[in-house]
């Protein structure tokens, strides 16, 4: 019985947490100053994820100009670079995005 009421407590307790969905993508943009070749990196992610991610992504970019030691952390060699950080596996796609069938599939996503 007291074990029923311990798992009523915690399941109280944890009802007030907004707990993101599992399906949310954790997304990390490299890029390398403001050249033509990141910005059309910027622009293939957010038309990409907005077409099939929308409400389902956060996309976070990463200005390796401006926050060097960044690249480090996560292993970056080269920029433009995309990490999907979750769901899991960790996926790592180098180069502008314009490909975006082969983004789609770096990201296990259907093309919808």
């Amino acid at each position: 019985m007291a074990a029923v009421a311990r798992a009523k407590r915690s399941a109280a307790r944890g009802a007030g947490r907004a707990a993101p969905p599992p399906s949310t993508f954790q997304l990390r943009l490299y890029i390398a100053g403001t050249s033509p070749r990141s910005a059309r990196a910027i622009h293939n992610a957010k038309q990409i994820c907005d077409e099939h991610l929308a409400g389902r992504y956060q996309l976070e970019v990463v200005d390796l100009f401006q926050q060097p030691g960044r690249a480090k952390d996560d292993q970056v060699v080269a920029a433009p670079t995309l990490i999907k950080r979750l769901p899991a596996p960790l996926t790592r796609i180098i180069g502008d995005l314009s490909d975006h069938d082969a983004v789609l599939a770096g990201l296990a996503v259907r093309r919808t």
